[in-house]
């Protein structure tokens, strides 16, 4: 069954020349389904505040991350974080959660980037304790990586079942559990490099998502009808001239026109182009949940 569409803002800081508040009540009135922001420890607001701000001047936009990495806190504070923002959203959260990949943020800070088949364990692990926090009933734990003794989470989620859960990333590993945990897969190019180089580049190319999207449903079976899939677009150009733009965008990856004017990372054209842009990947893809970025738009 096709799904609607539905379309987030993804903000790190105010929209130049407004507040913060005002970036909320901007997106939500321009008819933006969610803001969520990025997880990173460079440039951009406190992201647990800021969602909670923006939570508190709107009254239908969905907050969230896209998506938390999960080494940057322990799960018992991150559901607890998440719980509280559910309740003062009245159920508006979107919980996005990812292994961490950026090499620069552990680097910094002077934590262990362990190899990706680590952080993705941890990061199961991770979700499976959260899960249970969101019970509210007192449980144990004892994994590879967390072990809990007789917590009891506080509070439970708003809303009964919890957030829904955006799991996002680019390799098979990481989509197979995406597809087997979350509600909405958040697909990107594989970022094992742990920067966005080269081979993220050749990896967020149409071939590379129809690979993606078959390990997906694969992996998913009966489920797979019922996830959501959402797509990050790096850059956004609404121009009359798309052949030039799409050129300058073929020079710079290394690719040809259409190529890059078939890769998800990238929306080129007029309203009109678009919008049958996106109805087609929604075809081939299943994207319905389309996410812009702060600094990617142009028009």
């Amino acid at each position: 069954m096709t799904k609607p569409f539905r379309f987030g803002l993804q903000l790190h800081s105010p929209i130049e020349g407004m507040t913060w508040a005002d970036s909320a009540r901007y997106a939500e009135g321009q008819g933006f389904d969610s803001i969520l922001m990025p997880d990173h420890f460079h440039h951009q607001f406190g992201i647990f505040t800021s969602l909670a701000a923006a939570a508190a001047v709107t009254t239908r936009l969905k907050v969230g991350a896209l998506v938390f990495g999960n080494d940057y806190r322990h799960p018992v504070m991150l559901a607890k974080e998440i719980a509280t923002l559910d309740h003062i959203s009245e159920g508006r959260v979107e919980f996005g959660l990812g292994a961490g990949w950026m090499r620069t943020d552990y680097e910094q800070s002077g934590m262990t980037y362990d190899r990706p088949g680590i952080r993705i364990e941890r990061m199961v692990e991770s979700l499976e304790v959260i899960k249970k926090c969101w019970t509210g009933e007192a449980f144990d734990y004892e994994g590879e990586h967390y072990t809990i003794d007789g917590y009891e989470g506080y509070p439970k989620p708003f809303t009964p079942a919890g957030p829904k859960i955006i799991i996002g990333g680019g390799g098979p590993r990481m989509l197979r559990v995406a597809a087997r945990h979350a509600d909405i897969v958040g697909m990107t190019a594989n970022l094992r490099a742990g920067e966005v180089g080269v081979d993220a580049i050749a990896d967020s190319m149409s071939a590379a998502y129809d690979v993606k999207v078959a390990g997906v449903r694969e992996a998913a079976g009966d489920r797979f009808e019922e996830l959501e899939f959402n797509s990050l677009t790096m850059s956004t150009s609404i121009t009359d001239d798309s052949a030039g733009t799409l050129a300058l965008f073929a020079e710079l990856f290394s690719n040809t026109v259409e190529e890059v004017s078939q890769s998800p990372a990238l929306l080129v054209g007029s309203p009109a182009q678009i919008s049958e842009t996106l109805q087609q990947r929604r075809e081939r893809w299943g994207f319905n949940y389309v996410v812009v970025q702060q600094d990617g738009g142009q028009g």
